[in-house]
Protein backbone atom coordinates (compact mmCIF):
# COMPACT_ATOMS: atom_id res chain seq x y z
CA UNK A 1 0.00 0.00 0.00
CA UNK A 2 1.11 3.56 -0.69
CA UNK A 3 2.03 5.76 2.25
CA UNK A 4 0.17 9.07 2.14
CA UNK A 5 1.16 12.11 4.21
CA UNK A 6 -0.84 15.24 4.99
CA UNK A 7 0.58 18.72 5.48
CA UNK A 8 -1.81 21.57 4.71
CA UNK A 9 -2.15 23.86 7.71
CA UNK A 10 -5.40 25.74 8.43
CA UNK A 11 -6.39 28.29 5.78
CA UNK A 12 -5.63 31.92 6.52
CA UNK A 13 -5.43 35.26 4.76
CA UNK A 14 -2.38 37.43 4.14
CA UNK A 15 -2.23 41.20 3.50
CA UNK A 16 -3.24 42.11 -0.06
CA UNK A 17 -4.11 38.52 -0.88
CA UNK A 18 -4.94 38.41 -4.63
CA UNK A 19 -8.58 37.70 -5.46
CA UNK A 20 -10.01 36.29 -8.67
CA UNK A 21 -13.66 37.12 -7.96
CA UNK A 22 -13.73 40.36 -9.94
CA UNK A 23 -11.97 39.10 -13.07
CA UNK A 24 -14.21 39.20 -16.12
CA UNK A 25 -13.54 35.55 -16.88
CA UNK A 26 -14.90 34.53 -13.46
CA UNK A 27 -18.31 35.98 -14.32
CA UNK A 28 -18.87 33.30 -16.95
CA UNK A 29 -20.99 30.21 -16.48
CA UNK A 30 -18.73 27.18 -16.05
CA UNK A 31 -18.97 24.28 -18.51
CA UNK A 32 -21.65 21.76 -17.49
CA UNK A 33 -18.97 19.08 -17.45
CA UNK A 34 -15.22 18.93 -17.90
CA UNK A 35 -14.12 15.52 -19.15
CA UNK A 36 -10.38 15.04 -19.58
CA UNK A 37 -10.14 11.25 -19.78
CA UNK A 38 -8.09 11.64 -22.96
CA UNK A 39 -5.41 13.72 -21.20
CA UNK A 40 -2.94 12.27 -18.69
CA UNK A 41 -1.75 15.00 -16.28
CA UNK A 42 0.90 12.57 -14.99
CA UNK A 43 0.76 13.58 -11.31
CA UNK A 44 3.75 12.57 -9.21
CA UNK A 45 4.11 11.79 -5.50
CA UNK A 46 7.00 14.29 -5.15
CA UNK A 47 7.91 13.19 -1.63
CA UNK A 48 4.40 13.37 -0.18
CA UNK A 49 4.72 9.75 0.96
CA UNK A 50 7.55 10.62 3.35
CA UNK A 51 6.99 14.33 4.06
CA UNK A 52 4.05 16.66 4.63
CA UNK A 53 5.06 18.61 1.52
CA UNK A 54 1.67 18.48 -0.22
CA UNK A 55 1.62 22.27 -0.66
CA UNK A 56 4.83 22.04 -2.69
CA UNK A 57 3.86 18.84 -4.50
CA UNK A 58 0.61 20.55 -5.49
CA UNK A 59 2.47 23.36 -7.25
CA UNK A 60 4.78 20.93 -9.04
CA UNK A 61 1.83 18.88 -10.23
CA UNK A 62 -0.03 22.05 -11.27
CA UNK A 63 2.83 22.84 -13.65
CA UNK A 64 2.66 19.30 -15.03
CA UNK A 65 -1.13 19.40 -15.41
CA UNK A 66 -1.02 22.63 -17.43
CA UNK A 67 1.82 21.27 -19.56
CA UNK A 68 -0.20 18.11 -20.28
CA UNK A 69 -3.10 20.26 -21.49
CA UNK A 70 -0.66 21.85 -23.94
CA UNK A 71 0.50 18.46 -25.23
CA UNK A 72 3.91 18.37 -23.56
CA UNK A 73 5.39 17.79 -20.13
CA UNK A 74 7.71 19.51 -17.64
CA UNK A 75 10.09 17.47 -15.51
CA UNK A 76 9.61 17.91 -11.76
CA UNK A 77 11.63 15.81 -9.31
CA UNK A 78 11.15 14.94 -5.67
CA UNK A 79 14.30 16.92 -4.91
CA UNK A 80 12.74 19.99 -6.56
CA UNK A 81 9.60 19.65 -4.46
CA UNK A 82 11.49 19.10 -1.21
CA UNK A 83 13.78 22.06 -1.88
CA UNK A 84 10.79 24.34 -2.41
CA UNK A 85 9.03 22.90 0.64
CA UNK A 86 12.08 23.89 2.67
CA UNK A 87 12.15 27.43 1.25
CA UNK A 88 8.44 28.04 1.69
CA UNK A 89 7.80 26.51 5.12
CA UNK A 90 11.01 26.40 7.14
CA UNK A 91 11.44 22.65 6.80
CA UNK A 92 15.07 21.62 7.33
CA UNK A 93 15.90 18.54 5.25
CA UNK A 94 16.88 15.67 7.48
CA UNK A 95 15.21 17.15 10.57
CA UNK A 96 11.77 15.50 10.95
CA UNK A 97 10.83 17.89 13.77
CA UNK A 98 10.64 20.71 11.20
CA UNK A 99 8.31 18.78 8.88
CA UNK A 100 5.23 20.71 9.98
CA UNK A 101 3.45 21.30 6.67
CA UNK A 102 2.67 24.63 5.03
CA UNK A 103 0.05 27.38 4.78
CA UNK A 104 -1.15 27.52 1.18
CA UNK A 105 -1.16 31.31 0.80
CA UNK A 106 2.35 31.59 2.29
CA UNK A 107 3.56 28.88 -0.09
CA UNK A 108 1.92 30.57 -3.07
CA UNK A 109 3.37 33.96 -2.11
CA UNK A 110 6.84 32.37 -1.94
CA UNK A 111 6.39 30.79 -5.36
CA UNK A 112 5.27 34.08 -6.87
CA UNK A 113 8.13 35.98 -5.31
CA UNK A 114 11.04 33.51 -5.60
CA UNK A 115 9.83 31.02 -8.21
CA UNK A 116 9.33 27.27 -8.12
CA UNK A 117 12.79 26.17 -9.18
CA UNK A 118 13.17 23.18 -11.52
CA UNK A 119 16.02 21.85 -13.59
CA UNK A 120 14.61 23.83 -16.52
CA UNK A 121 14.62 27.02 -14.46
CA UNK A 122 12.32 28.89 -12.05
CA UNK A 123 8.59 29.09 -12.74
CA UNK A 124 6.74 32.12 -11.39
CA UNK A 125 2.97 31.78 -10.96
CA UNK A 126 0.43 34.55 -10.81
CA UNK A 127 -2.23 33.46 -8.35
CA UNK A 128 -5.45 34.48 -6.71
CA UNK A 129 -8.14 33.11 -4.41
CA UNK A 130 -11.87 32.44 -4.67
CA UNK A 131 -14.71 31.58 -2.32
CA UNK A 132 -14.21 27.82 -1.81
CA UNK A 133 -17.98 27.27 -1.62
CA UNK A 134 -18.60 28.89 -5.02
CA UNK A 135 -18.97 25.81 -7.21
CA UNK A 136 -19.16 27.75 -10.46
CA UNK A 137 -15.86 29.46 -9.67
CA UNK A 138 -14.22 26.16 -8.70
CA UNK A 139 -15.31 24.69 -12.02
CA UNK A 140 -14.04 27.77 -13.88
CA UNK A 141 -10.63 27.38 -12.25
CA UNK A 142 -10.37 23.83 -13.58
CA UNK A 143 -11.64 24.78 -17.02
CA UNK A 144 -9.85 28.13 -17.44
CA UNK A 145 -6.72 27.88 -15.29
CA UNK A 146 -6.06 24.21 -15.98
CA UNK A 147 -6.54 23.13 -12.35
CA UNK A 148 -7.65 24.40 -8.96
CA UNK A 149 -5.19 24.48 -6.04
CA UNK A 150 -7.27 23.37 -3.06
CA UNK A 151 -6.95 22.94 0.68
CA UNK A 152 -9.23 20.30 2.19
CA UNK A 153 -9.92 18.95 5.67
CA UNK A 154 -9.75 15.17 5.44
CA UNK A 155 -11.64 12.93 7.84
CA UNK A 156 -10.46 9.69 9.40
CA UNK A 157 -13.07 7.92 7.28
CA UNK A 158 -11.60 9.45 4.10
CA UNK A 159 -8.10 8.23 4.89
CA UNK A 160 -9.34 4.79 5.95
CA UNK A 161 -11.37 4.35 2.77
CA UNK A 162 -8.47 5.45 0.57
CA UNK A 163 -6.16 3.07 2.43
CA UNK A 164 -8.61 0.16 2.25
CA UNK A 165 -9.17 0.57 -1.49
CA UNK A 166 -5.74 1.95 -2.41
CA UNK A 167 -7.58 4.98 -3.76
CA UNK A 168 -9.94 3.01 -6.03
CA UNK A 169 -13.05 4.59 -4.53
CA UNK A 170 -15.30 7.61 -4.81
CA UNK A 171 -15.23 9.61 -1.59
CA UNK A 172 -18.59 10.83 -0.29
CA UNK A 173 -19.22 13.09 2.71
CA UNK A 174 -20.96 10.40 4.77
CA UNK A 175 -18.67 7.37 4.35
CA UNK A 176 -19.18 6.45 8.02
CA UNK A 177 -18.49 2.76 7.45
CA UNK A 178 -14.81 3.73 7.47
CA UNK A 179 -14.81 5.71 10.73
CA UNK A 180 -15.10 9.32 11.90
CA UNK A 181 -16.50 11.52 9.11
CA UNK A 182 -15.70 14.82 10.86
CA UNK A 183 -13.87 17.13 8.39
CA UNK A 184 -10.33 17.66 9.63
CA UNK A 185 -10.29 14.69 12.00
CA UNK A 186 -7.39 13.27 9.97
CA UNK A 187 -5.79 16.61 9.04
CA UNK A 188 -5.42 19.11 6.20
CA UNK A 189 -4.24 18.30 2.69
CA UNK A 190 -3.39 20.21 -0.48
CA UNK A 191 -4.52 18.74 -3.80
CA UNK A 192 -5.67 19.80 -7.25
CA UNK A 193 -9.11 19.89 -8.84
CA UNK A 194 -8.71 18.58 -12.40
CA UNK A 195 -12.03 17.62 -14.02
CA UNK A 196 -15.67 16.85 -13.28
CA UNK A 197 -18.60 14.88 -14.74
CA UNK A 198 -21.25 17.48 -13.84
CA UNK A 199 -22.07 20.11 -11.25
CA UNK A 200 -24.55 18.41 -8.91
CA UNK A 201 -23.65 17.09 -5.46
CA UNK A 202 -23.66 13.51 -6.76
CA UNK A 203 -21.44 14.21 -9.78
CA UNK A 204 -17.79 13.31 -9.44
CA UNK A 205 -14.66 15.43 -9.41
CA UNK A 206 -11.19 14.14 -10.27
CA UNK A 207 -8.53 15.31 -7.82
CA UNK A 208 -4.79 15.02 -8.41
CA UNK A 209 -3.00 13.89 -5.27
CA UNK A 210 -0.40 11.39 -4.07
CA UNK A 211 0.73 10.66 -7.62
CA UNK A 212 -2.68 9.59 -8.89
CA UNK A 213 -6.30 10.63 -9.56
CA UNK A 214 -8.72 10.38 -6.65
CA UNK A 215 -12.44 10.55 -7.36
CA UNK A 216 -14.80 12.38 -4.99
CA UNK A 217 -18.31 13.79 -5.26
CA UNK A 218 -19.02 17.50 -5.31
CA UNK A 219 -20.91 16.88 -2.09
CA UNK A 220 -17.74 15.55 -0.52
CA UNK A 221 -15.76 18.56 -1.74
CA UNK A 222 -18.37 20.96 -0.37
CA UNK A 223 -18.05 19.29 3.03
CA UNK A 224 -14.25 19.12 3.14
CA UNK A 225 -12.92 22.19 1.30
CA UNK A 226 -11.44 25.11 3.24
CA UNK A 227 -9.71 27.19 0.53
CA UNK A 228 -9.29 27.44 -3.25
CA UNK A 229 -6.81 29.23 -5.47
CA UNK A 230 -6.05 29.52 -9.17
CA UNK A 231 -2.55 29.74 -10.67
CA UNK A 232 -1.46 30.86 -14.10
CA UNK A 233 2.00 30.30 -15.48
CA UNK A 234 3.16 32.98 -17.95
CA UNK A 235 5.95 30.61 -19.03
CA UNK A 236 3.46 27.92 -20.08
CA UNK A 237 0.77 27.98 -22.75
CA UNK A 238 -2.59 26.45 -21.99
CA UNK A 239 -4.04 24.66 -25.01
CA UNK A 240 -7.62 25.93 -24.65
CA UNK A 241 -6.65 29.60 -24.69
CA UNK A 242 -8.84 30.43 -21.68
CA UNK A 243 -6.09 31.89 -19.54
CA UNK A 244 -6.78 35.40 -18.22
CA UNK A 245 -5.82 38.01 -20.80
CA UNK A 246 -6.13 41.73 -21.37
CA UNK A 247 -7.46 43.64 -18.37
CA UNK A 248 -7.87 40.40 -16.37
CA UNK A 249 -4.19 39.61 -16.74
CA UNK A 250 -3.18 43.20 -15.94
CA UNK A 251 -5.36 43.17 -12.82
CA UNK A 252 -3.92 39.86 -11.64
CA UNK A 253 -0.35 41.07 -12.18
CA UNK A 254 -1.08 44.24 -10.20
CA UNK A 255 -2.62 42.27 -7.34
CA UNK A 256 0.32 39.88 -7.20
CA UNK A 257 2.75 42.80 -7.10
CA UNK A 258 1.04 44.00 -3.92
CA UNK A 259 1.36 40.75 -1.98
CA UNK A 260 3.23 41.49 1.25
CA UNK A 261 6.87 40.46 1.12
Amino acid sequence: MITRKLGCLPARRIPNQPRLDKLRMMARKAPAKLVRDHIDPQPLMLGNDVLGDCTSAGIGNYIRAVAALGGYQVAVTQADAVQFYARSTGYVPGNPDTDQGGVEVDVLATAGREGYVLGSGPYFPLWGSIDPQDRNSLALLMAGFGAAYLGVQLSVSDMNQIEATNGACVLTPDNGAYGDTTPGSAGGHCLLGWSYTGLSDADTVDLLTWGTVQKVTWGWLKSRIMEAHGLIWPQLTLANGLYPSGSDLADLKAQNAMVAL
